[in-house]
């Protein structure tokens, strides 16, 4: 096992990414500052880069001093998480120390194989996690030269179809009584008894995103517990705007 992967034993991996090109987050400066905000709650680890790839990488290396998993979602459409070798590249020349890799079995876009994105990886001398989405997908990932799998991507592939819209707790007990290698549970874990959940099921380590870093989630889940103004209340609220004016 390489020896990096001992700082992410039983911890707690913060994603902090933006998903939309118009969040107000979307800033190398802000994700940095995010990144911070995490490590000094604990985490073991951050995992960054998303939409904003190598720039957010590289802010984020540069604030934070545990170890980076640097990805670039490059695309919206089959595989665009460090699609390709050259994916990988950017993302080692931006400072992360482990490269989070679609390990699927999915066509690449430029028809290189994920054995060519994960000796990049190597030959940078990183670690290479696949992000996978079935027990198929990660037995073809250890076999590619995957370093680290990450559950990241069940319920995300045709061929994974989300259940309840939880974690999926049951791939994480599966890969990690069968893998050679660590693996890495994410994907929904919304609440804290998700990531323990997830330890107690065998996961290396447990990375949380939405959950922690995304603020927009989280005032719409407090705000989808409140209960729902009555109609005649909006009408008398839209009247005193109405009078106000």
């Amino acid at each position: 096992m390489h020896p990096l992967l001992e700082r992410l034993r039983g911890g707690l991996i913060v994603s902090v990414q933006v998903h939309r090109p118009d969040d107000p987050l979307r800033n190398p400066d802000a994700m940095a500052r995010m990144a911070g905000a995490a490590v000094a709650g604990g985490a073991a680890a951050i995992r960054c880069g998303g939409i904003g790839g190598p720039d957010d990488v590289r802010a984020i290396s540069a604030a934070v001093d545990v170890p980076v998993i640097g990805l670039w979602k490059d695309g919206r459409e089959g595989v665009y998480i460090t699609p390709t070798a050259r994916h990988v590249h950017e993302v080692a020349d931006a400072g992360a120390h482990i490269i989070a890799i679609d390990g699927t079995r999915r066509p690449r876009p430029d028809g290189r194989s994920l054995a060519d994105s994960i000796a990049a990886a190597h030959d940078r001398g990183l670690v290479a996690m696949a992000d996978v989405g079935t027990r198929g997908d990660a037995l073809a990932a250890v076999a590619a030269g995957a370093d680290v799998v990450a559950t990241t991507l069940s319920g995300y592939t045709p061929d994974s179809p989300r259940s309840d819209g939880g974690p999926d707790l049951d791939l994480v007990r599966l890969l990690a009584s069968e893998l050679p290698v660590p693996v890495v549970a994410e994907g929904r874990y919304h609440r804290p008894d998700h990531a323990a959940a997830a330890i107690a099921a065998g996961a290396y380590a447990v990375v949380v995103g939405t959950a922690i870093t995304s603020p927009g989630w989280l005032t719409g889940q407090f705000r989808n517990a409140l209960p729902a103004l009555p109609a005649a209340a909006l009408v008398r609220d839209a009247d005193r705007t109405e009078a106000d004016a």
